[in-house]
């Protein structure tokens, strides 16, 4: 049986460069990540919502992440037991998620999200307020 010489530094290397590799998976911390309404008005009845997430610190859009949490309700003008329906929507643009509700009255509404992004562990978790108007 032959010995080589170099199989220990070589499996030293190998592990060495699994490790480093490993380390440079996650792109940011999940606090980098924010949801942006797209229009901060709606008007009254059936609306589309839509919003941007983005990677704060350059500003790109997050294509491909998965909204698990959504609801629309009306808790910043004190009804946050009147919430309406919202489902999902199809869109065209990277990093841009559209929902489609049904607003009932007009004044205050607050989208809440919750979304894992690919490749980043925790959860992106946004309350942004839209008005409705007549």
């Amino acid at each position: 049986m032959k010995k080589y010489a170099f199989a220990p530094a070589l499996r030293a290397a190998l592990i060495a460069a699994s490790l480093a590799g490993s380390a440079t998976l996650a792109r940011a911390d999940i606090k980098d990540y924010e949801f942006q309404l797209v229009d901060k008005t709606v008007k009254k009845g059936d609306a589309t919502i839509s919003v941007r997430l983005i990677h704060k610190p350059d500003g790109k859009p997050v294509p491909d992440a998965v909204i698990f949490a959504k609801r629309l309700d009306m808790a910043p003008d004190g009804m946050d037991t009147m919430k309406t329906s919202i489902e999902a929507m199809p869109s065209t643009e990277p990093g841009v998620y559209k929902f489609k509700a049904a607003i009932t009255m007009e004044g205050g509404w607050q989208l809440s999200l919750g979304a894992k992004v690919q490749g980043e562990t925790g959860t992106v978790e946004s309350k942004l307020v839209i008005k409705a108007t007549p």
